[in-house]
């Protein structure tokens, strides 16, 4: 049988094309190399209690927000969505210094505003810039010339860095505004300012936790694509794609298996994509090698706690807790267990640590795979997760004394389970001083081959939905996508 539409992966950008596309009316076949769907979005089962992997919370998602009429076109809006704490649904502690993010633009500028009077005209131009980013992404979507204009527009060439201390004076509050970017790689020579204001923006117009784990997001996905006549084959590893006449036919599996489609969609990351097309005459070995040549974002350690039974009060947002004044050093060696992101699923007696880690803490396991990493890799983890686990003790007191369970995860682990290279955690690197150079579209130099996920444009679930739209309309059409969202 051959398909319209043929997907390498079912990661969150993978399984958002399969469901608007085959909703589109369109043949879909989504082929998985593990044998459970979801990538990032998936969680895993421990002793009766789910844990997500990349799931935490999202942001725009009320009506009139950017993710709103999306999510409810896929059916997401249906999902049990608990909303956080509209006095500060992000709490940041700086060397014991705590500051909270309101809810809503005028809100949050005046939240902060309290605490650094002097920069509150500085503070209401830093939101307007938020709000033009979102604009922009629904422009690039919208209108037929924005997405190419869009790689060149100067949010993605200017430093978020340098921009922040141009607005600023106080250095303090740089930092309690960079303080909730755990969730992307503070880069101070690289970190694009449209890449830092689309982490951020959404989140201050409204913030949502799932009631549940990350697996009811794709189950839902999963089971539209399928409702709308589309395929999801586990257990399939693409191994190869044929080209022929200029256009990719079919994709070669581990089994011998081959699928052939009109239009191919990898939602791998970029150089696995590359590797994969053996031979081709549009495809070139420099562009190959470009992509393999690109710099990718730091890993996370992430600990996974399952707490005694009525321990600890549900905490309806989240904590970012820094014992250095400087948040933009979490990138840089020597950092390890200075910054953490604690989160409390929507769920009894759990609590999630994540903290940034370097290929180069966890590089001499490399050769490693899941379960037989050695005694002191073990070690390692306890170590690093009794460090994570101390600093989020400085505001959840007591905490050591309320663990039953302790599962952890390293950038090992997301390279092995979804190839990362270098598990990384946000995909390529973006560069403000090389943006047409770091920014991808998703399209490649074989017209039926496009690309999909975190590693284009923008990552986060936000983001990953936003650059599906974007591939989505290379096949339908931008005038249907304006029609979605």
């Amino acid at each position: 049988m051959k398909y319209d539409i043929l997907i390498i992966g079912s990661g969150l950008g993978a399984l958002e094309c399969g469901y608007i596309l085959s909703r589109h009316g369109m043949r879909v076949l989504i082929l998985e190399r593990q044998q459970q769907t979801g990538g990032c979005m998936q969680s895993y089962p421990r002793r009766g209690a789910h844990f997500d992997t990349g799931l935490h919370y999202v942001g725009g998602l009320a009506e009139g927000q950017p993710l709103h009429n999306t999510f409810k076109y896929l059916g997401l809006l249906d999902l049990p969505w608990q909303r956080l704490d509209s006095n500060g649904f992000d709490r940041i502690t700086i060397c014991g210094d705590t500051y909270r993010f309101a809810e809503g633009y005028d809100s949050f500028t005046e939240e902060l505003a309290h605490h650094f009077p002097a920069e509150r005209e500085a503070l209401r131009e830093y939101t307007d810039m938020l709000r033009r980013s979102d604009e922009d992404q629904l422009k690039a979507l919208t209108q037929p010339t924005a997405a190419e204009d869009s790689l060149t527009d100067w949010m993605f060439s200017t430093n978020a860095y340098e921009w922040l201390h141009e607005k600023f004076s106080d250095e303090r509050l740089i930092n309690v505004l960079s303080g909730a970017s755990l969730k992307m790689e503070l880069h101070k020579e690289t970190l694009p300012l449209f890449t830092f204001a689309h982490g951020n923006s959404s989140f201050i117009q409204s913030s949502w936790r799932l009631k549940g784990d990350g697996n009811m997001l794709v189950s839902k996905l999963a089971d539209g694509i399928r409702a709308n006549g589309g395929e999801i084959l586990t257990g399939c590893e693409v191994t190869e794609l044929i080209e022929h006449d200029g256009r990719i036919t079919c994709a070669v599996c581990a089994d011998g298996e081959r699928y052939e489609a009109d239009t191919f969609i990898s939602n791998a990351h970029p150089a696995l994509t590359c590797s994969l097309v053996k031979e081709s005459t549009l495809m070139r070995n420099i562009y190959k090698k470009r992509m393999a040549r690109l710099e990718n974002t730091y890993g996370m350690f992430t600990v996974s706690l399952k707490l005694k039974k009525g321990s600890l009060p549900y905490l309806n947002h989240n904590k970012y807790i820094y014992s250095t004044p400087d948040v933009w050093q979490m990138s840089e060696p020597g950092q390890r267990g200075k910054g953490v992101l604690v989160s409390c699923p929507c769920a009894d007696d759990q609590l999630d640590i994540l903290t940034p880690m370097l290929w180069t803490e966890v590089e001499r396991w490399a050769d490693t795979t899941v379960g037989h990493r050695g005694e002191d890799y073990k070690a390692f983890k306890q170590a690093k997760a009794e460090e994570c686990i101390r600093l989020a003790e400085t505001e959840i007191p007591g905490l050591s004394a309320m663990v039953e369970q302790i599962y952890t995860s390293t950038p090992l682990t997301y390279r092995d389970y979804n190839l990362t290279p270098q598990g990384t955690a946000y995909g390529i690197r973006k560069d403000a001083a090389m943006p047409m150079m770091t920014i991808l579209t998703p399209r490649t130099p074989v017209p039926n081959l496009l690309m999909t996920g975190q590693n284009l444009m923008l990552h986060g679930l936000h983001g990953v939905t936003m650059t599906a739209l974007f591939t989505c309309a290379e096949v339908i059409g931008r005038e249907k996508i304006k029609e979605i969202i």
